[in-house]
């Protein structure tokens, strides 16, 4: 919390004495303007009936009487000066004032706000009023009314300092738990622990932290997610390439051993080179899916023209097995998207419902509109005995085929792959029982630019 304390507290401080200078650079702009127009004679009405009254109680009372009211009367601040510049209630002054006051009379005799009075006592006195006397308080005794300038703002500055410290250590201490459950968090997941939930630290906080904390842990879910399915789908593709790998051994050593059926060998080993190479295959298809780098070239294409050549080459498959292919379209409809992912995504699909559909059956292709017309619908119906509730999200996983699936061919990867390149495409796949019997899987395209 140290290094964000300081932090806290530097900026703290710094807007405080910042708006401290401020304000004290104000009044004392204020206050020295102020000073410099108490260094002058007020020459405003209520200043000159001031020195009048003073005057006439002077002439007709004599000396004592207007000490006695000038000191009754401390808001009525006119001085007078004998000739020795001895003020008659022994207040200072700047003798600057009482210069440029004798001026003044000079220039301008008889002005009321300027007086010289005979006195009984045999003295000429000399009367007149700062700048803002008549309306001002009363001076210090024996003092100018203003004297110096204002003092610097010793007890702000040190108030500034305390507060700052106290609320930089309350901010630092706000911000500094769930920071540190942060930081834990990161340090356990830099670790190998995902597990760890930063959020029971942050309490009930609803700010910007909170939300972070939040966030580190579906951040932390999907990463132990995903890292679960990676060491799924290594264990899988060790368990596909080991039955592959062990059937060619055989196969080798039936070679050494048995040399009058080393052609049957070799076509064994062609066999399997082949099925590992199609694993192997699918798999870096599957790879780059899930990484999002095939970079082919998105174009509009003819979703009828793809499902024709689709369904021409699932036939002559499908007819050797005593099977069929029905296809029914929209007729022209255009489809956004990579003709080689979608032709091979769409056929993983009708190649897996040919497996499960049984003899003289046929398997469905059909096509409508969706989305109110924004998308293609695309369905791909087989008579087969169908996927079990539970098994029915399941089969769209790498290397899943099922519990009880009427046969072993294939590695699991053709509908992992097809959810893949749909999603892909901003489509969606799911797979639902047929109420009369067998699977459906549909496929929910966005279309491109209508066909002209």
């Amino acid at each position: 919390m140290g290094r964000l304390f300081w932090k806290f507290f530097f900026f703290a401080w710094l807007a405080q004495m910042t708006a401290i200078v401020g304000v004290s650079a104000i009044f004392w702009l204020e206050e020295r303007d102020h000073s410099r127009r108490q260094e002058s004679i007020d020459h405003s009405p209520p200043a000159g009936t001031l020195v009048e009254s003073a005057a006439a109680v002077l002439h007709h009372g004599g000396v004592d009487v207007l000490r006695k009211l000038l000191g009754d009367a401390p808001h009525a601040l006119v001085y007078a000066f004998d000739e020795g510049n001895r003020e008659i209630l022994g207040r200072s002054i700047p003798p600057a004032l009482i210069e440029q006051a004798r001026n003044e009379l000079e220039r301008r005799e008889g002005h009321p706000a300027v007086r010289l009075v005979s006195g009984a006592d045999g003295h000429a006195w000399l009367l007149f009023l700062p700048y803002g006397g008549a309306m001002g308080g009363p001076p210090p005794r024996g003092k100018h009314p203003h004297p110096g300038g204002p003092r610097p703002p010793i007890e702000p500055l040190v108030a500034a300092m305390l507060a700052s410290l106290i609320f930089a250590w309350l901010l630092a201490w706000y911000f500094a738990k769930p920071i540190r459950a942060l930081h834990q968090a990161f340090e356990a997941a830099a670790a190998g622990d995902l597990a760890v939930r930063p959020g029971a630290a942050m309490g009930r906080r609803r700010d910007e932290l909170a939300d972070l904390g939040r966030d580190f842990e579906r951040m932390a879910s999907r990463l132990r997610a995903l890292m679960d399915g990676q060491r799924r789908l290594l264990h899988d593709v060790s368990h596909e390439l080991r039955s592959p790998l062990a059937r060619l051994q055989v196969a080798v050593g039936l070679a050494r051993q048995q040399p009058e059926k080393f052609a049957a060998s070799l076509d064994r080993l062609e066999r399997e080179a082949e099925h590992i190479d199609k694993l192997v295959g699918e798999l870096l298809t599957l790879s780059r899916l899930d990484a999002g780098v095939m970079n082919a070239q998105e174009e509009d294409i003819p979703l009828a023209d793809l499902l024709a050549d689709i369904a021409a080459d699932a036939r002559f498959e499908a007819e050797a097995q005593g099977r069929s292919v029905e296809l029914a379209t929209l007729g022209p409809r255009m489809v956004r998207g990579r003709a080689e992912l979608l032709h091979r995504a769409i056929e993983n699909v009708v190649r897996n419902a040919l497996r499960h559909t049984p003899p003289d059956s046929a398997v469905r292709i059909e096509t409508a509109l969706a989305e109110a017309g924004r998308a293609v619908r695309l369905t791909v119906l087989d008579q087969g005995p169908g996927v079990p509730a539970d098994e029915l999200d399941k089969i769209f996983d790498p290397f899943f085929r099922g519990s009880h699936p009427p046969n072993r061919d294939g590695h699991g990867l053709g509908l992992a792959i097809a959810r893949r390149v749909v999603e892909s495409h901003g489509g969606t796949i799911r797979a639902f029982n047929r109420e009369g019997g067998g699977l459906c899987v549909e496929m929910v395209l966005p279309v491109g630019r209508p066909d002209k």
